[in-house]
C-alpha cells in the first residue's frame, strides 16, 4: 500500500476517480433494493440497511440469506463476517488520513471496499482525503437513492422471481467480485469457497453455508505458506 508521501496529483483527477467509482458503484444499489424486496423486506427496512450498514457484500448476503429462509441470526453473522474487513481498512485509513477526532466517527460509516481503494491509490495525504470524501459522498448518496427505486420498483412489478429480478443481486455482486480474484491462491479460495458452499448446502439451513465457504481463504493461506 502506497504511503501518504510523493507528488501530488491534480485535484481534478482525484475527483473524476473518486466520482467514477462512486457513480459506477453506486447504481449497483438498484439490485440490492431488488434483492432485498424479493426477499420480504418492506421499503422501509430495505432502505434502513442501506443508510446504517452501507456495505454492498454484508448487506446481499443478509438478505440473500433471510430470502433463502435463514435464520436472522445465521443471516446477520454471515453479514458481519463478511463486513470485518472494512476494520483492517480502518486501521490503515486512520494513519493515512489522520482525520480530527470528531470526524472519525462518521468517516468510518465510509470504510468500505472502493473508498479505501480510493484513498490509498493517492500519493499524498491531501489527495487520499480528497479522494475518500467524494467517494463516500457520491457512493453513499447515490446508493441509497438507488435502493430506493429498486425497493420501489420491486414492489410495483410484484414478485421479482416471476421477472428473473431476484438472479439481479447474486449477478452484480459477482460481476464486482470477478476482476479482484487474480491470483492463483485467489482463484484458489475462490474455486474451495464455491466448492464448500455447495457440498454445504443441501446438509445446513440456510445462511449456515455461507460462513462454512469463509473457511476456504485461512485454508488456502495455511497451504501456501
Amino acid at each position: 500500500m502506497p504511503e501518504a508521501s510523493g507528488r501530488p496529483r491534480p485535484r481534478s483527477a482525484v475527483i473524476r476517480d473518486a466520482l467514477g467509482v462512486g457513480i459506477a458503484v453506486g447504481l449497483s444499489g438498484f439490485a440490492f433494493g431488488v434483492t432485498s424486496a424479493g426477499a420480504g423486506l418492506g421499503v422501509a427496512q430495505t432502505c434502513a440497511l442501506s443508510l446504517l450498514v452501507f456495505t454492498g457484500a454484508s448487506q446481499f448476503a443478509l438478505v440473500g440469506a433471510l430470502g433463502a429462509g435463514s435464520s436472522p441470526l445465521a443471516a446477520a453473522a454471515g453479514a458481519f463476517f463478511l463486513g470485518v474487513r472494512n476494520a483492517f481498512y480502518g486501521l490503515r485509513l486512520s494513519e493515512l488520513l489522520r482525520l480530527s477526532p470528531a470526524v472519525r466517527p462518521l468517516a468510518a460509516h465510509w470504510v468500505i471496499d472502493e473508498t479505501s481503494a480510493v484513498a490509498l491509490a493517492q500519493p499524498d495525504r491531501a489527495g487520499a482525503r480528497l479522494g475518500f470524501t467524494v467517494t463516500g459522498m457520491s457512493l453513499y448518496g447515490l446508493w441509497n437513492l438507488t435502493t430506493l427505486l429498486g425497493a420501489l420498483g420491486a414492489s410495483a412489478l410484484g414478485d421479482p422471481g416471476a421477472w428473473g429480478l431476484d438472479a439481479a443481486g447474486p449477478a452484480v455482486f459477482l460481476a464486482l467480485l470477478a476482476p479482484m480474484v487474480r491470483s492463483r491462491q485467489e482463484r484458489a479460495a475462490a474455486g474451495l469457497a464455491v466448492l464448500l458452499a455447495l457440498v454445504c448446502l443441501p446438509l445446513l439451513p440456510a445462511g449456515v453455508p455461507v460462513l462454512v465457504a469463509a473457511l476456504a481463504a485461512p485454508l488456502v493461506l495455511a497451504v501456501a505458506r
